[in-house]
């Protein structure tokens, strides 16, 4: 029954909504309901108020007019306003129509004493419109609340003279169903507000838990936190000691050929999805993938002393890990990995899409030792050779051309000393 009165409701209000976008629309249903609220509380008391002042008798007819003329008003300008689409004419009719008609039924009933405090029921209009239109918007409503307050204070003395004779007992009820009423129907709506804000705040939680769990996918964790602190400061840094591995599939171009987009993409997926996995196991840090090539660093943007040999394991890794896929999927494939190590420049570019990057001799020689290398083989530099030599096997590769560099020698990582020995 809830879902049928809700889809009936949203159904009602569609003409206020038109083709407004999401947020928006949010908000036009927000100040549709706790205006229908507030409108329907003031007719109730009306229909009381028309009732029990017609049955005092004929001279009382004027003032169970004032009521009377408000539910016309009130019930037909919606249906215009309905027709016409206009939710902000009507919202700004229904807060004049509650600001004015209670000061009225005081006026014409005689007094504050005689309306046993009618003129409460005018703080509707301002607190809707706090709830409806903002703070700033709200603010010109509450002012004309407090002026049509002094106003009537000014002149209570006069209203009071002209005042008809109204039993003790109905005015006793006036004033409880007054205060009783005004107060019941504010923290009804300021109810339904804090719970519709509580519910904001709790898609708004969900929302930034959801981007910056995708910041922190896209970013290594110190980094994003950085950025999460810095509110827009540049993040650049300098690091003297690390090592990047570039990684390939050989004859990607080959391979992919007789393969849709959807399966070229699903094999990338699979293998760098296993390829992920062992930079979380082994703790250093997937930077992008481009194309069918695989970067990762060891030492930055958290320093650490076995940045060379860290990344030499996962090297090691990486092969067994591709055969256990090309099984997977039905095709051979086999790599290029190319390792260096030295000095970096690493930070954040972009203002949109931005990305953790790395800049430096360090970076292109490692790239330049996975595409010098051999299918199935880890390619290292001289550089990171020095930091391995001590714990791994690797081979001497005499004059290799690298662009840039010339000749130099290259050496083969094989695997640990310890494990080769055994």
């Amino acid at each position: 029954m809830m879902h049928q009165a809700d889809r009936y409701f949203m159904r009602l209000i569609q003409p206020f909504l038109g083709n407004k976008p999401s947020e928006i629309a949010k908000t036009v249903v927000l100040g549709v309901v706790i205006l229908s609220i507030l409108v329907l509380a003031e007719s109730l008391a009306c229909v009381f108020w028309i009732f029990t002042l017609s049955s005092l008798g004929e001279g009382y007819a004027v003032m169970a007019a004032v009521p009377y003329i408000y539910i016309i008003i009130s019930y037909g300008s919606l249906l215009v306003f309905y027709h016409f689409k206009r939710f902000d004419a009507f919202t700004f009719t229904q807060l004049v129509m509650l600001l004015v008609m209670p000061f009225f039924m005081q006026w014409i009933i005689g007094g504050f004493q005689a309306s046993s405090g009618v003129a409460f029921w005018a703080i509707l209009s301002p607190v809707g419109a706090l709830m409806i239109l903002g703070t700033k918007q709200s603010t010109p409503w509450f002012v004309l609340f407090g002026l049509l307050a002094i106003l009537s204070w000014h002149l209570n003395p006069l209203f009071s003279v002209h005042a008809l004779p109204i039993p003790s007992d109905i005015r006793d009820a006036f004033f409880a169903i007054n205060m009783a009423g005004v107060s019941a129907i504010l923290y009804i709506v300021m109810r339904y507000f804090q719970s519709q804000k509580a519910k904001v705040l709790e898609a708004l939680a969900v929302e930034k838990a959801r981007s910056e769990q995708l910041l922190r996918s896209i970013l290594p964790e110190s980094v994003a936190q950085r950025l999460h602190e810095s509110q827009g400061t540049r993040i650049a840094d300098s690091h003297d000691e690390v090592t990047i591995l570039f990684a390939d599939i050989v004859n990607f171009t080959q391979i992919s050929a007789d393969m849709t987009p959807t399966e070229v993409v699903d094999m990338l997926n699979h293998v760098f999805s296993r390829f992920d996995q062992l930079a979380a196991q082994y703790g250093v840090e997937k930077i992008k993938t481009i194309g069918d090539a695989y970067m990762v660093i060891a030492g930055a943007p958290n320093a650490r002393a076995d940045h060379a040999k860290v990344m030499a394991d996962m090297a090691l890794a990486m092969p067994a890990l591709l055969q256990e896929v090309s099984t997977e999927i039905g095709r051979p494939l086999a790599m290029r990995i190319g390792i260096n190590s030295g000095a970096v420049v690493a930070g954040i570019i972009g203002n949109t899409r931005f990305s953790y990057d790395l800049w430096g001799d360090a970076v292109n020689i490692a790239s330049r030792m996975e595409h010098t290398g051999l299918p199935n083989e880890i390619q290292v530099s001289a550089a990171t050779y020095e930091l391995l030599k001590r714990d791994y096997h690797l081979e001497p590769r005499h004059g290799v051309d690298v662009k840039g560099k010339g000749k130099v020698s290259t050496y083969l990582l094989k695997g640990r000393l310890e494990e080769i020995r055994v």
